[in-house]
């Protein structure tokens, strides 16, 4: 037990003689939760993830003999948890509308009963080791949840209970870990979130992350086990972009982590999440998701610990064999408050204020990111997309700048294309991937071998739009020829009929695989077609007239994915009418046959 020597906003100085860095404290009379971060001689330097208004100098602080952990265990799915894992749910009974200081709330439900299935594998007398699996919980309907050794904890299997319902608590394996001392495993165990979870080795990847947006899975794709960033300026759709994500993406695990956003996008989420349905199971989506929600209004240190809870809880369903995709929206502010508190700490600034080590941080951050061979044999991976909030939409500001370095994967967003009413706003000229080559195999094998020249020849024909856009905003349509003004009709079916996604259409908020490659087929025979016409003479203002091209924009909201076959049937009929343009002039004369 120490006392309080000094409160400084988030910051407070104790005596607490022989407690590490990064251990839990409580602190005060409210019982504040706070962490050690830093040692000058007997006094400890602590930040509380609370607000310290009241706090006073000298009153008690206690060391609670662990680190910032998180309790990782059945009943996390469709749970909201804040920055340091208390669910508001609970916290919603006990406290009401504002949150008091110092609540007390495990973060998994100790009362509830779970059936657990033991492992049919395993008998008393065998070894084992950290992530051997012991059993299985029907976690939802959706997600079987399978209760591992502990990492770091191995020996003889003394006894493996039968199968049977359980809380949390109770006993369901005990080993002998050497020197006739045993240890009791239950349901659930706890790790420090600052502390990667150990694995086996690494795994190239080899699939891509589908999320049903087509500017992302067909131009930018980023693979399981990946790292990508979303920067982009306020009103471009950071969020949104984010949202859709969580919402369709193909993976088997999801987390949310809102990390100093505003209030009513995280609301939204909140509202919005339990009322849809997901696309893989037909059941509701919270059944595979779980947030953690610490808005811009909550204290700022717990902002920095919210990132490092979503990352470990994913790594812990990794661990057990799943994919998992995390959303942390958004970075940036959690680089403010690493920000904040070294200004508090006297921590010499650099770049715009922030500290050194914030490379170093970012960096750490997202190399927890990657899919692994895990303690049990099992792969899993663990997923990380970052949005980025640089001021004004500047990208060579630190965060984003550190962050493009890191990541292999960066979906750039567009003021410009936002202010177009063009969403998701993504930039084909500053977005980029490093997947490309092993997303070409994984198309080649399951969706057509030609997606790749596909998506190659449709960057191009963007390019080239680009360049002949600006001579237009010189000198005017008229001093362009009609190939040219054919390249533009292309680029913009690209961008009108492909690439723009409405997140509130029923039909295009999601589009699979089949219907991207599709989509994108058909607006590339289109090109084909025209440019063919343009060499025999047809002129580029019969082109552009053709009621079917407003058809092909549509396409993409006219055809369910269950419908591609019609998209394919369409195809012909755009084929028809361009050979019907060209019969056309041939019979008048007007070009040769």
């Amino acid at each position: 037990m120490g006392k309080l020597l000094e409160v400084n906003g988030p910051l407070v100085r104790a005596r607490l003689p022989q407690v590490p860095n990064g251990e839990q404290v409580r602190i005060g009379t409210l019982g504040l939760v706070g962490e050690v971060i830093g040692r000058e001689g007997q006094e400890a330097l602590i930040q509380v993830y609370e607000g310290t208004e009241s706090v006073r100098p000298g009153e008690e602080v206690e060391a609670l003999g662990h680190p910032l952990s998180v309790e990782l265990g059945p009943g996390l799915l469709g749970q909201v948890f804040d920055g340091i894992q208390r669910p508001l749910g609970r916290l919603l009974e006990v406290s009401g509308d504002r949150i008091s200081r110092g609540i007390q709330i495990q973060g998994l439900e100790q009362a509830r009963v779970w059936r657990f299935q033991p492992n049919p594998q395993l008998a008393a007398g065998m070894a084992v080791t950290g992530g051997v699996c012991l059993g299985a919980v029907p976690e939802t309907p959706t997600i079987e949840h399978r209760i591992l050794v502990p990492p770091g904890l191995s020996g003889e299997l003394l006894e493996l209970a039968p199968e049977g319902e359980y809380r949390l608590s109770d006993v369901i394996a005990r080993l002998d870990t050497g020197e006739h001392c045993s240890q009791a495993l239950m349901l659930s165990h706890r790790w420090p979130v600052r502390n990667p979870r150990p694995y086996q080795q690494r795994e190239h990847g080899v699939s891509p992350l589908m999320t049903g947006q087509r500017i992302l899975d067909t131009f930018f794709p980023l693979l399981k086990g990946g790292k990508a960033a979303v920067p982009g300026p306020f009103g471009a759709g950071k969020t949104m972009v984010q949202q859709q994500i969580a919402r369709w993406s193909n993976a088997d695990i999801v987390i949310y982590v809102g990390c100093g956003e505003r209030g009513n996008e995280l609301v939204e989420v909140l509202d919005s999440f339990p009322e849809l349905t997901d696309p893989h199971t037909g059941r509701s989506l919270m059944e595979r998701t779980l947030l953690v929600a610490n808005t811009s209004n909550m204290p700022v240190v717990a902002r920095e610990a919210s990132l490092y809870v979503g990352v470990t809880l994913g790594e812990y369903y990794r661990d057990q064999g799943y994919d998992v995709v995390i959303v942390a929206d958004s970075t940036s502010r959690w680089a403010e408050a690493l920000r904040e508190v070294a200004g508090r700490l006297g921590q010499m600034p650099v770049e715009e204020g922030y500290p050194a080590y914030l490379a170093s941080r970012l960096a750490a951050f997202y190399e927890r990111a990657g899919r692994v061979q895990t303690l049990g044999g099992s792969v899993g991976s663990v997923t990380l997309i970052g949005a980025v909030s640089p001021p004004g939409g500047d990208f060579s500001e630190p965060v984003t700048s550190h962050t493009k370095e890191i990541v292999r994967t960066f979906w750039a967003l567009s003021k410009d294309l936002a202010d177009a009413r063009h969403y998701p706003a993504v930039s084909w000229r500053e977005s980029f991937s490093d997947d490309i080559p092993v997303a070409a195999r994984w198309w080649a094998e399951h969706i057509d071998k030609h997606w790749q020249a596909g998506r190659a020849e449709a960057m191009t024909l963007l390019t080239q739009a680009e360049e002949l856009s600006r001579i237009v905003n010189l000198v005017g349509p008229e001093a362009l020829s009609g190939t040219q003004r054919w390249i533009l009709e292309g680029a913009t079916l690209i961008k009108e009929g492909l690439l723009q996604q409405s997140a509130l259409d029923p039909v295009d908020s999601f589009c699979a695989p089949e219907k991207q490659f599709v989509l994108l087929d058909l607006m590339l025979q289109i090109y084909h077609q025209g440019v063919e016409l343009l060499e025999r003479g047809v002129p580029v203002q019969e082109l552009v007239g053709l009621p079917v091209l407003a058809r092909a924009r549509r396409c993409k909201s006219d055809y369910k994915n269950t419908q591609v076959e019609k998209i394919q049937d369409f195809a012909k009929e755009i084929k028809e009418a361009f050979g019907r343009l060209g019969r056309e002039h041939t019979e008048a004369g007007r070009i040769p046959g």
